[in-house]
């Protein structure tokens, strides 16, 4: 018996059943991300700042570093805009302050 175009069309956008694995899984708070990024991926550095005034030296303890290929940091961008417009939305709006940090330098 032939499928239904509707029917055949419904199967192949079925999404599977994803099963988390937090055995593994370590916690890290940040209150500091930086961003660097080549045509082949994007790198997320995340670490903790312990400066409160900003006419002070900044020194940032990198603990996390996250490499995403640009697909994925695409993702990841439409999952965190979303996540930040649902708290606006319960919330009330976030200014987005940008920090006056020198650029990291490589050593």
């Amino acid at each position: 018996m032939a499928r239904s175009k509707e029917t055949s069309n419904t199967e192949e956008r079925a999404v599977p059943n994803v099963s988390w694995d937090d055995s593994q899984m370590t916690s890290t708070y940040a209150n500091v991300c930086n961003v660097a990024s080549t045509r082949e991926e994007v790198t997320l550095l995340f670490g903790t700042s312990q400066v409160w005034r900003s006419e002070q030296d900044v020194s940032v303890r990198l603990s996390n570093r996250i490499i995403l290929n640009p697909h994925a940091a695409k993702r990841l961008s439409v999952l965190l805009a979303n996540v930040v417009g649902q708290y606006e939305q319960r919330f009330g709006a976030l200014a987005a302050t940008t920090p006056s940090v020198p650029e990291a330098v490589d050593k």
